[in-house]
Formats: C-alpha cells, structure tokens, sequence
C-alpha cells in the first residue's frame, strides 16, 4: 500500500485548505481511511475516518464541523477538507489505510499545515 499525502501549506487562521491523500496498492473497499495528526511536543491524534464501501465517517470533536472527509473512487483519492481553521490545526497530517479484515495498519508520509493567528 502506498498512500501520498498532499496539500499542506501555510494558511491563516479562518482560512480553509484540502489535503488529498492518493492511494494505491491495493483495492481500498475493504479498507477505512483515515487522517491523524501531530503538533510539535504533542502525541499523534486521531483527526477523521471513512470507511471506503459506506461511506461512514467520523471525527474528532476537535474538528467536528469544521472538516470534512471524503473520496473519489475513480482517483483512489481521501480528501480532508479543512475549514475555519485555528493556530491549533497547526500540525503534520498523516493520513492511513487500514484493512478492516487484518487491522493492518499503512501510513503515508505527513504533510505539514501551519495556521498563524
């Protein structure tokens, strides 16, 4: 499994940006998809999950209303839409793919965003 993160960058606080992780390697209907994220000095945190087939989704009350996850089945793509953003989005974002048969676990490289105030 191969997953490529993308989209991160510098942003102001309000301001909105897409992260797009395209993945590859494997047919991902069996698989949910997810976004984590990491700030400096902080554990890694959990931010939104997909499930490939249902479409179901979840988020951390961090984020809840504010981002949104979604895929393109024709591009083998998760999109993280962020909006409103706050200087504490401010983190390297991993997305993942994990089989919903095994637990396997797949992690891409992070893409950092940083939000100023």
């Amino acid at each position: 499994v191969q997953l490529q993160a993308s989209g991160g960058g510098l942003a102001q606080a309000g301001d909105s940006l897409r992260l797009s992780c395209a993945a590859s390697g494997r047919t991902f209907s069996t698989y949910s998809m997810g976004w984590f994220r990491q700030a400096p000095g902080k554990e890694r945190e959990f931010v939104a999950r997909m499930w490939w087939t249902s479409g179901s989704t979840s988020y951390a009350d961090s984020v809840k209303g504010r981002f949104t996850i979604s895929r393109d089945n024709a591009k083998n793509t998760v999109y993280l839409q962020m909006n409103s953003l706050k200087p504490e989005d401010t983190a390297v974002y991993y997305c993942t793919a994990t089989s919903v048969r095994t637990g396997n676990e797949y992690w891409g490289q992070g893409t950092q965003v940083t939000v100023s105030s």
